[in-house]
Order: structure tokens, then sequence, then C-alpha cells
């Protein structure tokens, strides 16, 4: 039976990132994925803010072309809201290509990736693998989704407020599109979230999420519906790709780490609940757990666990969870249409613009720990 410092469960962008930084403090860090491919079971549609782009080092060549524009769009489709940025907000990515280049970050930093091997379960510090003989682990990483089974294995906190998401993805022909970010408020197909088309230059991605039970068809049925007409769709030059699954709304979850291990990713709740939006916290969390996982391992010392506080986080974001709760009360037309009216003008543009490019994100590791923030940028965003 082979030991391991860290047991990392999840290959997605959380684990990969997790386990680099962990690999290069020199610790033995084994990455453990059911998927045999990592362009396989993609869920997310891959668009990194401004915020990220600016902080963290990303392949340009994987990136596509930046947006500006927002245009929110009521059910009726008529007479969208357009809001400009001065600068690029959005840049969606080849996630299949972001995956690969974390994975050979993470080896090249000492990390091993195991591919086509499932977790099922731990006890005693012993973790049984389906595809591979059970390891010995000092520290365990749940980094294995929405719904974590690492969270119920150590006791920790799982996500209880879900939507579900569904998308298309196909190529376009290139340099048929200017970029821009289209958001449809339309109860009918995405109850409690959003429709939205938008494209990397190359490939058009085009989605619904919302709350399940709210859903008067199953989710794959709406994508359809909503695709069909969908604002700023072009159609598609080759084969289209379905991805879909859950994402956490609820917020960061307030246990977040035990001695065991702890939680990243989506697995921690680790989305904006009003935007759905996780690479941005995912990376700054996935600093934030390695540096407590680190210090935890080297010195023994529970109180590090500590600084891995999801209350604190959740502190942050009491704006956005108040927000979530209103935008899952649209669930009429005529309802969807008068909000969409009263962002028009005034105060409702002002705080669409700020939820859309304002600068406010997850902390960072090194400002939780009292260090300097890595940019302006960083500074003003941890405030």
């Amino acid at each position: 039976m082979q030991t391991v410092d860290v047991l990392v469960v999840g290959a997605g962008l959380a684990g990969l990132h997790t386990a680099r930084l962990l690999a290069r403090r020199e610790l033995s860090v084994l990455v453990v994925d059911r998927r045999r491919s990592l362009s396989a079971g993609i869920r997310t549609t891959g668009i990194f803010v401004r915020r990220t782009l600016e902080d963290f080092d990303l392949p340009d060549h994987l990136l596509g072309p930046g947006v500006r524009d927002v245009l929110l769009y009521p059910p009726s489709r008529c007479a969208p809201i357009r809001l400009t940025s001065d600068r690029d907000e959005y840049r969606v990515a080849d996630m299949p290509g972001v995956y690969e280049h974390a994975r050979r970050a993470a080896e090249s930093a000492g990390a091993r990736v195991m591919l086509g091997v499932r977790y099922d379960g731990s006890s005693a510090g012993v973790v049984r693998l389906e595809g591979a003989e059970p390891v010995r682990a000092r520290f365990i990483v749940g980094a294995d989704g929405a719904r974590s089974r690492v969270a119920r294995d150590l006791g920790l906190d799982v996500n209880r407020r879900l939507i579900v998401g569904a998308e298309l993805v196909h190529p376009i022909a290139s340099g048929t599109t200017t970029p821009a970010f289209h958001c449809v408020l339309d109860p009918r197909v995405a109850p409690g979230y959003l429709g939205w088309v938008i494209d990397d230059g190359h490939h058009a991605h085009v989605g619904v999420a919302g709350y399940a039970d709210a859903m008067r068809a199953g989710v794959r049925h709406l994508l359809d519906e909503f695709a069909a007409d969908a604002p700023g769709r072009t159609a598609p030059t080759g084969p289209v790709e379905r991805r879909g699954g859950p994402i956490p709304v609820g917020g960061v979850l307030r246990r977040l780490a035990c001695p065991a291990g702890l939680l990243v990713g989506d697995a921690a709740g680790a989305v904006s609940p009003l935007t759905a939006g996780g690479l941005d916290p995912c990376l700054r969390m996935s600093e934030l757990a390695a540096s407590v996982a680190a210090d935890y391992l080297r010195t023994g010392d529970e109180q590090q666990l500590r600084r891995y506080d999801g209350g604190a986080l959740r502190s942050r974001f009491r704006g956005r969870l108040l927000l979530r709760r209103v935008l899952a009360g649209i669930r009429s037309p005529t309802a969807a249409e008068a909000a969409v009216a009263a962002l028009r003008v005034g105060a409702g543009r002002a705080m669409a613009a700020r939820v859309l490019f304002g600068d406010g994100s997850f902390p960072d590791a090194e400002t939780r720990r009292g260090h300097r923030p890595r940019n302006r940028h960083a500074a003003r965003s941890a405030g």
C-alpha cells in the first residue's frame, strides 16, 4: 500500500491547482479522478472574469477574445439592455486544454495524477479506490464536485442549494461573431437563473440553468427550446457537444476542514451565489486551502485549520446571497419583464453593472495571512 501526504479527489481546476501548490511545498501528492480523460464530463462553460485573468497565470492561447458587452434580455427578447465596459471583462476558455495545462503543471511540480480511478471511501487514513490499490493518506482534499462524497465521509458540510445547468457547445465559423455575452432572464426556460449565449471565437456556448423543481420539463428539453431562437447564437459548423450538471448556489459552506481533510471548488460551495461563477473562487480558495493544509501537515497544529473558515468567507457575500433569493423568486414572465425594466436606468442599471463588471472577489490566501496582495487589483478586491 502506497503512502502519500495528500490525496486529492477530483482533477478539475480546483483539485489540480491545489495539488500543484501542495507539491511545490515538497509534499507527496496524488490526484485521482474517475474520468479516463480530462476532456470528458466537463461541467463548466469556461468563462473567466477579468479579475481572474489579472491575478492568475492562465494560458493565453487557450482563451478566446475579450468580451466587453453584456446584453440582458427580458422573456420577450425585445429591447435588451446593453452594458459596455471600457476593458475586457470576460474570456471563454478551451476547458479541455485548460485542464490538460493544469495537469501538466501539477505533474511538473511533483504531483501524480491517476485517471480512471474512483474514490470509494476512507477510514482511519486508508482510502479505498476503485481501479487502483488502497492508499494511506495523511490528508484528503475533496475536489469532487457539488455532491461531494468526500465531504460526507469526512463529516463536513454538504451543498444543499443547487441549480442544474445544461449547455450546448459547437464550432462556429471563425470571424463571424462580435464578442458579446447574451443573458436572457426567462423563468420559462431558466427558473431562478438565466439562459446564455457566448463564444470563444471558435465555439459557441448556449446554455440554461435553474431550479430543477421549478422546471416544467427536463433541463435538456428546455435547453433545446431555448437554443432554437437564442439571441446571438450562430449556426454550428460541426458536431454539437452537450455539457451539464449541478451548480451550488448556497454560498461557501461553513465547515470546510477537519483534521482528516478539507474541501475545495464546488465541493466547498466556492461558487458565486448570484452569478453561479465558480472559476475565480475555486482558484482563490485553492490557494488558501493549500496554504492551510501545508501548514497543518508541517506543524500538526489543528489551529491552522481555523484559517479555512467558511463562515468568514460567507460574510463577504451577504448581499449576493440576498440577491440570489430575489432571483430565485422570479418565477413568471411578467415578473421577469418587470425585473429587467428596473435594471434599465438609474440605480438598477448601476447595480447590474456592478454585479457584471465589479471588482469584488474571494480573498487571496496571502491576503488572509496578512501579506501584501499580489497586485493593486488584488488589494482592491480583497478589501
